[in-house]
């Protein structure tokens, strides 16, 4: 579940900078097909953090 988290945060981070513009042409692609992500990467984000969060509760130590 860590490993989905950590991906979730990437994308949520690429998704940010698309959204500014600050990737060029692979930015704009990007929100062409994901432009709810790139007008809100605050939903992604979340969700990273609800992925980390259920994997702190389903880890056994």
């Amino acid at each position: 579940m860590y490993f989905v988290a950590a991906a979730l945060l990437v994308l949520s981070g690429l998704f940010y900078s698309a959204s500014h513009h600050e990737i060029g042409s692979f930015g704009t692609t990007m929100c062409t097909y994901g432009s709810t992500f790139c007008e809100n990467p605050l939903i992604v984000f979340a969700g990273a953090g609800l992925a980390a969060a259920w994997g702190m509760f389903v880890s056994i130590k």
